[in-house]
This record gives structure tokens, C-alpha cells and sequence, in this order.
């Protein structure tokens, strides 16, 4: 093998390790905290009363949760919309739709009269064991209120309660409107019922770092996917030629050529004329996603888009043959994320 060929190698080979660790440390995937969450709200008297900016606490709840929600990542939660005092499912437990919350919470009455609305604050969070219990894994219960209690069981006595019965699968978190130091103590004790809790108040949902910092407390976390194994470039001697095989890795339902590929291609090239007799196979591949029928016309796609790059750039067309391989060539496991995208390829190969 002639020097300039073992420098473009390595060159080559350089640039696919830099790329794929690159993805890695740039990529960070979100990685959900809970499996299920409920937004749980108050709607007593006292939450329709005036907060001190003139709007009625239970308006500033609800606008509140759609901020909140609008915040909260698609990572395939479960999710409930229950109010208390009294005490009603507005949206059973189902698979989280941002859509569907929305509806939830816009349907939320908010001209209820004051007077005569009692506030059995503990009964409500009694009842909500009726819906956590409905759910499987982890669950985020995050309560809207001012904190009020004037009726019925201490609700600082059932939030250790629910601790007690549900332990690290159960984190309630509470969103205060607290404007008396009564309320605000309920708040406190509740919180402090759960080592988990995340506080925040009205104020944190009018600022969209601080909302964006709650989402993620609550929701979710970041973290980096791995650098997975560069990409090899295999290099095998034989009597009469070497092969040369170059990887080139695809987006999800992808074939066109990226900025990020053209060095790699660049590189290719440079290889593919040092013997402009050779001639190569250029085979695409996908994942399992999908009908094998769809996945082989995506393969040919990708080879054939690999070739056009190559041939705009000078490489006869005569020297190259484009072939789809479809599904059924993986080299990784298509059970994983991971894997089913470094299947997502096109390989160039000396035939």
C-alpha cells in the first residue's frame, strides 16, 4: 500500500471517529423522570378570589398549566387532569397528548361563586389515590392551590400518607397561590412530605427560563447519548487489489446527502481514483422501521444519491453500480436506537 493511500486512510478514518463523537456530545437525548403525571387543581372558593394583581387565582392556575404544558417534552407519559374541592376527574388517565390536556384545562370552570365552596383539602388529596393507583411506575402529581384548608382531614397528614403508601413511585409537586401564612404552611408541609418536591409559584410560570427549568425538574432529564464505535474502514489485501469499505450514516426516512457527509465523501474519492480501473458497489441500507417494500425503495434511494454526489464530482459512472440491500442486510441491532441508526447507511465497496 502506497503512503498516500495509508494517509488518506487514516484521514478518513479520523474524521468518522471526530463525527460520531461530535454527535454524541452535541446530541443529548431527553430521558423522562416519571411514566405518569397529573395535574391536580384546586378550585375551592378561595381560588376564585383576586390574587393582588387583580386576576382570579384560579384563572392564573389554568394559564399556569397550559404554559406548563406546552413546556413538557413527548416522551410518551401518561397523563390525568383532576380537580378537588370538589372533587372531579376533568380527564381520566390516557396516553399524554398535549392536545388533550389543553382541552382539559381550558374546559375548567372558572365563574363558580365563592361563598359556600368549602375547602375539604385533605379529602381531595385522599381521593386522588383513586387515580394514582390507576397508574403503573412512576408518577409526578403536581398541585395547583393557594394552600387553603378550612374542612375536613389534615391535608399535610394525607400527603405523608400517600409517602408512606407509594414511597419513591409517587413525587408530588405544588404550584403556590398562597397569600396567607395558613395557606402557605399547608404548602410548606405538603412539600416537605416529599423529599422529591420541586416548588414553584406563579411567578415561575411567567418566565420562560424559569418554566423551561421547572419542566425539566419535574419531567425530565438530559443525557448524552454514548459515542458509539466509529464507523470502520476495513482495508483487506489481496493479491490482486485491496477493498476499501467507507461508511456514510443516514437520518430516520433520509437518502439525501448532508453537509455533515461531504468530507467523508470528498475523502472517498480521492481513494476511488487512485485506481481509476477498480470498480465499486455502492450499497444503501436501512433500519427495520417500516414495510420491507418501503425500506428496499429507501435503500436504492440512498445508494442512488451517494452515486449522483459521486458522478456530479468526476467519478465515472461506468465504474460504479448502485444497489439497495432494504432491511435485510443489518450490521447492528434494530432493537436499539443506537443501532437501527448506524443501520441507516450506504456503503462503497470494491466489487
Amino acid at each position: 500500500m502506497t503512503q498516500s493511500r495509508k494517509l488518506l486512510l487514516f484521514m478518513l478514518a479520523a474524521m468518522l471517529t471526530f463525527s460520531f463523537a461530535f454527535a454524541a456530545t452535541a446530541n443529548a437525548k431527553m430521558v423522562k423522570k416519571v411514566d405518569n403525571f397529573i395535574l391536580f387543581v384546586d378550585q375551592s372558593g378561595s381560588m376564585a378570589m383576586r390574587n393582588a394583581d387583580g386576576i382570579k387565582k384560579i384563572e392564573k392556575a389554568k394559564s399556569d398549566m397550559l404554559a406548563l404544558n406546552a413546556a413538557i417534552p413527548a416522551l410518551d407519559y401518561n397523563s390525568a387532569v383532576v380537580l378537588f374541592a370538589p372533587f372531579e376527574v376533568q380527564c381520566a388517565p390516557k396516553a399524554y397528548s398535549d392536545a388533550n390536556v389543553a382541552a382539559a384545562v381550558n374546559a375548567i370552570d372558572s365563574e363558580y361563586q365563592i361563598f359556600n365552596r368549602r375547602t375539604p383539602m385533605g379529602a381531595g388529596l385522599d381521593e386522588i389515590n383513586q387515580v394514582v393507583g390507576q397508574m403503573s411506575g412512576k408518577t409526578a402529581l403536581i398541585i395547583f392551590t393557594d394552600g387553603e384548608s378550612n374542612y375536613g382531614t389534615d391535608p399535610v397528614a394525607v400527603a405523608k400518607n400517600l409517602y408512606a403508601k407509594y414511597g419513591s413511585n409517587l413525587c408530588v409537586h405544588v404550584v403556590s397561590y398562597a397569600d396567607t401564612a395558613e395557606g402557605q404552611a399547608v404548602v410548606d408541609g405538603i412539600r416537605a412530605a416529599f423529599p422529591c418536591s420541586v416548588a414553584a409559584n406563579g411567578a415561575t410560570f411567567a418566565d420562560a427560563t424559569a418554566l423551561n427549568q421547572y419542566a425539566k425538574a419535574v419531567f425530565y432529564e438530559d443525557v448524552a447519548e454514548p459515542a458509539p464505535a466509529p464507523a470502520p474502514v476495513v482495508v483487506a489485501p489481496a493479491p490482486a487489489k485491496e477493498v476499501v469499505t467507507f461508511n456514510l450514516n443516514f437520518g430516520f426516512d433520509k437518502y439525501q446527502i448532508t453537509d455533515e457527509m461531504v468530507p467523508v465523501l470528498e475523502q472517498a474519492k480521492m481513494i476511488l481514483e487512485e485506481d481509476t480501473a477498480a470498480t465499486y458497489e455502492i450499497s444503501g441500507h436501512t433500519d427495520s422501521t417500516g414495510t420491507e417494500a418501503y425500506n428496499q425503495g429507501l435503500s436504492e434511494r440512498r445508494a442512488n444519491s451517494v452515486m449522483k454526489w459521486l458522478t456530479d464530482n468526476g467519478v465515472s459512472a461506468d465504474r460504479l453500480e448502485a444497489k439497495g440491500y432494504g432491511e435485510l442486510a443489518p450490521k447492528y441491532d434494530n432493537a436499539t436506537k443506537e443501532g437501527r441508526k448506524l443501520n441507516r447507511r450506504v456503503e462503497i465497496q470494491t466489487k
